[in-house]
């Protein structure tokens, strides 16, 4: 095919595989760094920087460190949304990459409890809030590089692309931490084997650094940006007088993305937050608690549910790209209620499956959650959200989004494991917040408007 070809309203093919491979780069970079730190959460970050808890009660404080970080996620995206919808998608990623990166690659380098004392569960907290608020921005405007320079008709598989990096991030991360654990002494991997997969994160900074720096703004938002410089050029052209008589227009300002997002869109934005939560609750019920779960409260060798989400992302990196171009033909919507009930429906066989305490069931239950509950909609989600909002308020939008309902998700693991306290180490409490959580995203899922005047929609 002529690499200059333009299919319908998309990028040339050239050019659009630099925006597909950057803003896979940048999701992985995110994902690699959000599950390290999950997985650390789960296998020794309580010894290490909470020793004088009890294991339970240490493993719940640091899970409690990884949810920090959601919190400041909502205000990365509010500010790198605002940024990215007013002076471009390309510039605030650069920055997004930056800060993640750096702040990852940090945590790496801190002293453990017995070193520094109290300051090391204080700078482990500091630095996953900076991490946190870089990945606010990251989500929506990698999304946002792709399907905006994508064709219409291409959107859904092209969009599920940059969602492939999660099953990539979750299969390096555990990949890392697995062959740590195999090759290195227990008393090694808590002494510094541990500190690899942080310090690993700056050899993928610096290659997203130089993909994202030599990929395109989006075609939308370029489309956009014109929209509004012939606007006020023609406002330009009206007589003073007349400004003055139609209420001063040489004066009006632009509205800010958050406050526009909320006047042009406000039943959406709230359904997209609702829709993402069984998303984001499967995701960490089944990877970040479902490893602790195993390992801490069952007693089993780390490594069984290391390889068994090992093998799951393995097989998300083709399930997710084949969810995307299913989705080009039948709707997102669809495909995303699919997943969500498929999570309402697996919740409690999920963790009956896992109580077996046999290496081949627990990998059949991790394979098949991961795939048919969040991987599902995941592939599908920033497609589905990029039809909900307007070109000039989608970075707020999907960020805001995403964000917000990531806090659920971020206190999941430490909400799962006081549902297990309170359930005297049985999951079933845990397995009734998993469907219930995914009942509701079926109805948002349901309830939501995706036209907007996108011909693609169904």
């Amino acid at each position: 095919m002529d690499k200059n070809h333009i299919a319908n309203d998309g990028l040339p093919d050239a050019a659009m595989r630099k925006v597909v491979a950057a803003s896979f780069a940048g999701a992985l970079l995110e994902w690699y760094d959000f599950f390290i730190f999950g997985t650390a959460a789960g296998l020794v970050f309580g010894p290490l920087f909470f020793p004088q808890e009890d294991p339970v009660v240490g493993t719940i404080a640091a899970f409690a460190t990884f949810g920090v970080g959601f919190l400041a996620r909502p205000l990365g995206g509010i500010v790198f949304g605002h940024y990215g919808d007013k002076i471009g998608r390309k510039v605030t990623l650069i920055w997004t990459l930056v800060i993640v990166g750096i702040s990852t690659f940090l945590i790496g380098l801190l002293p453990t409890y017995a070193n520094a004392g109290v300051w090391a569960p204080a700078l482990l907290v500091v630095l996953r809030l900076v991490q946190g608020f870089g990945l606010g921005g990251e989500y929506g405007g990698a999304a946002l590089m792709t399907i905006e320079s994508a064709p219409q008709s291409k959107r859904g598989f092209l969009g599920s692309l940059p969602q492939t990096a999660a099953s990539a991030g979750i299969m390096l991360a555990t990949g890392v931490f697995a062959l740590c654990n195999g090759l290195l002494t227990q008393e090694q991997f808590m002494s510094w084997g541990w500190r690899i997969p942080f310090l690993l994160s700056a050899v993928m900074l610096i290659v997203g650094m130089y993909i994202r720096i030599h990929t395109e703004e989006t075609g939308d938002f370029k489309h956009a940006k014109r929209e509004v410089i012939a606007e006020k050029q023609a406002i330009l052209t009206v007589p003073m007088a007349q400004r003055d008589d139609n209420g001063q227009q040489w004066k009006k300002k632009e509205s800010l993305p958050i406050i526009e997002l909320f006047r042009r869109h406000p039943r959406n934005i709230f359904l997209a937050l609702g829709a993402r939560l069984a998303e984001t609750v499967s995701s960490n019920i089944i990877n970040a608690f479902g490893i602790a779960y195993l390992s801490t409260q069952l007693a089993m060798d780390r490594q069984i549910p290391l390889t068994g989400m090992l093998i799951a992302s393995a097989i998300g990196l083709i399930s997710c790209p084949l969810i995307g171009w299913i989705s080009d033909r039948v709707g997102q919507r669809p495909l995303y209620m699919a997943g969500a009930a498929f999570c309402m429906l697996f919740a409690f066989p999920f963790f009956l499956l896992l109580e077996t305490q046999q290496p081949l069931v627990i990998w059949f239950a991790m394979i098949v959650g991961y795939n048919f509950g969040p991987t599902m909609m995941f592939a599908v989600q920033p497609t589905m959200f990029v039809r909900m909002f307007g070109t000039k308020v989608r970075y707020t939008g999907l960020s805001f989004a995403y964000q917000f309902s990531a806090i659920l998700g971020g206190m999941t693991p430490l909400i799962a494991s006081s549902l297990l306290a309170l359930g005297d180490g049985k999951p079933w409490y845990v397995a009734a917040y998993f469907a219930g959580i995914s009942v509701i995203s079926l109805v948002c899922v349901q309830l939501i408007r995706v036209n907007y005047g996108d011909p693609q929609t169904k």
